[in-house]
């Protein structure tokens, strides 16, 4: 699988509760933090689901 770096650009301040799981289970910890996740249909359904709150950076 190829690697996906992941960029918090967002708050998760007054999102509903399973949002900040997500981000929390991406790995995210504070803002503007770049993580690099394998591209597994699970981590692209996560990423989907707070689109949002991150971006997809190159």
């Amino acid at each position: 699988m190829a690697k996906v770096k992941i960029k918090q650009t967002r708050s998760a301040i007054n999102r509903p509760k399973d949002q900040k799981a997500t981000l929390v289970a991406l790995g995210f910890k504070k803002l503007n933090q770049v993580i690099e996740k394998e591209g597994t249909p699970q981590v692209m359904g996560m990423i989907k689901k707070v689109s949002h709150l991150v971006e997809i950076v190159d």
